[in-house]
């Protein structure tokens, strides 16, 4: 190929650009430049090799890189500048190897040719840069920026991490916003281990944290009688609505900030983050990846006028269905409503693999930005990454703070603050589907009495 002049016909040539396009270098070795072709070459298998190599070894790598705005903006820009470079080798072997005569109209065709060839090779390329700027735009806008340092192993002499899981009803109909779902996720930050502890919304008395909110409440909450019956998941519009309960906190802060303190006080934790959803915004993140499967085991009423039922069995749910079957309360009560949204969380988190998040990616990033607060800081997320591949591999636990085990009417906080002692305490559940986990009363040797522990793979199934 010393000798060859690389000027072929208008077919050829064709050919040996989509060869190019292919495998960077080609056509420069076709007309004897055979350094530069052999450099282009080595270029790309190098950026393919590591490409590969990275998405093979290094997941949970490439998902901590994937939560920092920083890295994401560098995943965009070498994006647009592999495109670049895929667009001027293309462009550049075409030159080479074109016919040196050819009549206009093969030449507007092939100039047409390789236009849609550059537009074919680039749009992975400014699709995987658009990904990386919505998903820049998503951290930024849901996670905020850590006002103190945060350390390079901030588990370090942390054994658990605990996070308020909030599922907020701001209706239409209603003023203000009720917490009707709200759960801690207790995670070993060594094993994964993690124990959900679910309290009713109805919860009475509920002792207050001290300062402000327990001097106006020395007796437990009240709210704000005969308007309001004074439960647990009136705490949040309360703060919000008290500026003082709170002192030196910001509205949409102080909501979160005062069911923290209180949450904590009623289960002994420390609880420094939360992470709420509001339930519109869930119709949409179903909506998102399709809607979402569950077993229904009796029919549940759809629509505030009863339009029509959930028939029982195994049905796939829209978004505005997968709201009615975890906010109704007709023919069934609080405490069996909370069931089924742990249930439906679990399918909804096992049901969004990657290819239906990657097929819907920017109606649920959309979706988050809206439906998602949280304290959690952004420099965290990294670390929350690598934590979460330990919660995949470990059995979740669930222990739900209803009858028998406690009465929301009259509740006994000191045995609340025992069980979720002994259930913490208790080694993880084995790695098989177990129907209910027992557990005895520990007040009384050979007094036993339901815990409510489940494993929550099985409780919904």
């Amino acid at each position: 190929m010393a000798g060859n002049t690389g000027r072929t016909g208008v077919g050829s040539s064709l050919a040996l650009t989509l060869g190019s396009a292919v495998l960077w270098g080609l056509a420069h070795i076709w007309v004897g430049r055979r350094l530069t072709g052999a450099f282009l070459m080595g270029v790309e298998l190098t950026l393919a090799g590591a490409a590969a190599t990275a998405v093979l070894t290094a997941g949970p790598s490439l998902l901590s890189l994937a939560v920092q705005p920083a890295w994401l903006w560098v995943f965009a820009l070498t994006a647009m500048l592999v495109a670049s470079v895929a667009v001027a080798v293309i462009i550049r072997s075409y030159l080479l190897v074109r016919p040196k005569v050819a009549p206009p109209s093969a030449k507007y065709l092939s100039a047409a040719a390789i236009g849609v060839l550059c537009a074919l090779v680039i749009a992975p390329m400014v699709y995987a840069a658009r990904l990386a700027y919505i998903s820049h735009n998503v951290v930024t806008s849901v996670f905020a920026e850590s006002v103190t340092p945060i350390p390079v192993d901030p588990w370090k002499g942390l054994d658990r991490l605990n996070i308020l899981l909030v599922g907020a009803d701001a209706a239409a109909n209603r003023v203000g916003v009720r917490t009707d779902s709200m759960t801690v996720a207790s995670v070993d930050t060594r094993t994964g281990d993690t124990v959900l502890f679910g309290l009713p919304r109805n919860l009475e008395d509920v002792p207050m944290p001290p300062g402000p909110a327990r001097d106006r409440f020395p007796y437990g909450f009240q709210g704000e009688p005969p308007y309001t019956p004074g439960l647990l998941n009136e705490v949040y519009q309360y703060a919000e609505d008290y500026p003082e309960m709170v002192p030196r906190q910001n509205k949409r802060h102080r909501g979160p900030t005062l069911l923290k303190r209180t949450i904590s006080g009623i289960l002994g934790l420390d609880i420094p983050y939360y992470a709420m959803v509001d339930m519109r915004g869930f119709v949409e993140i179903v909506d998102a990846i399709g809607g979402v499967r569950v077993r229904i085991k009796d029919p549940i009423v759809y629509g505030r006028q009863d339009e029509g039922l959930i028939e029982a069995g195994r049905r796939k749910l829209s978004g505005e269905e997968a709201l009615w079957y975890g906010r109704s309360r007709t023919d069934s009560d609080d405490y069996v409503r909370m069931g089924r949204q742990k249930c439906l969380l679990n399918a909804v988190a096992k049901q969004a693999d990657p290819m239906a998040v990657f097929q819907s990616f920017e109606k649920l990033a959309t979706a988050a930005v809206d439906a998602i607060s949280t304290d959690i800081p952004r420099q965290l997320l990294p670390d929350l990454v690598e934590l979460a591949e330990k919660v995949k591999d470990s059995r979740i636990r669930s222990l739900q703070f209803v009858p028998p085990l406690i009465y929301s009417g009259a509740p006994d906080y000191h045995r609340i603050r025992r069980e979720v002692i002994t259930t913490l305490a208790a080694p993880p559940a084995p790695p098989r589907s177990m129907p209910a986990l027992q557990a005895g009363n520990r007040r009384n040797a050979g007094e036993r009495a339901e815990t409510n522990a489940v494993v929550l793979d099985s409780a919904c199934h």
